[in-house]
């Protein structure tokens, strides 16, 4: 049968490294508390846009957890149910039911069918009734959630649920610094504020345009400034 989830490895994303701010630091707080394991909190739903953390704080989770293997719903394209048997796609969810702890990324790209939304509730509630952690990420609240089984939207309701919100300027900047730390550039509060207001403002379009002007830093043997951030994303000839 034709693979269908993503193992994502991304050892990068951890607790220590998360970029805590206003916006985010009780989604930060829950998955360290659930990733300590006590047993006191076993059920996490985060929500936020693409590039608030989501990722990276259920990454930092399976890290703490020892676990590696994620649900990954973010590549549409690997959802093809035309390999299963019957009418059964429990198979699909097999590599999942022996770890410790279940992991569900993207919730918002899983694909509409019945079949597939019977066999994640059932794999939720097996992991539910054992008392073993449960951490699920998407892009809306759980009521906003399309394709999604309604038992299963009413019990993500009854455990934590944390909002990522990052679309304050200070949250940004704090984002931004990071990001050019992990590039290993030093990037000056002024390139910083001159990427805001010339970038749209959403994360990974921020992040695309710091990878452009640290190639172009590298390409001409130049430290990072506004200057050399305007020519590096001034529009070709």
């Amino acid at each position: 049968m034709q693979q269908t989830f993503d193992f994502p490895i991304t050892p990068k994303y951890r607790f220590d490294n998360f970029v805590v701010c206003g916006g985010n630091e009780t989604a930060y707080r829950f998955a360290l508390k659930l990733a300590s394991g006590d047993g006191t909190e076993n059920l996490l739903y985060i929500h936020g846009p693409e590039g608030s953390g989501k990722t990276h704080l259920l990454s930092a989770v399976a890290d703490r957890l020892g676990i590696v293997p994620l649900v990954s719903f973010a590549d549409e394209g690997h959802f093809e149910l035309a390999g299963v048997v019957g009418d059964s796609v429990s198979p699909l969810f097999d590599p999942f039911r022996a770890l410790p702890a279940l992991l569900v990324d993207d919730l918002q790209l899983m694909p509409d069918d019945e079949r597939l939304r019977v066999a994640l509730w059932q794999l939720f509630n097996e992991y539910y009734a054992a008392g073993r952690p449960i951490v699920m990420t998407g892009s809306l609240p759980p009521k906003e959630l399309p394709d999604l089984d309604g038992h299963l939207v009413s019990r993500l309701l009854w455990g934590l649920v944390a909002p990522l919100d990052i679309s304050d300027d200070d949250s940004r900047r704090m984002i931004m610094k990071k990001l050019a730390t992990d590039r290993q550039i030093v990037l000056p509060a002024d390139a910083i504020d001159y990427l805001l207001i010339h970038v749209p403002r959403d994360i990974p379009s921020l992040c695309t345009a710091l990878d452009t002007v640290s190639r172009y830093a590298l390409a001409t043997g130049r430290k990072v400034s506004t200057r050399l951030a305007r020519e590096a994303l001034a529009p070709g000839p």
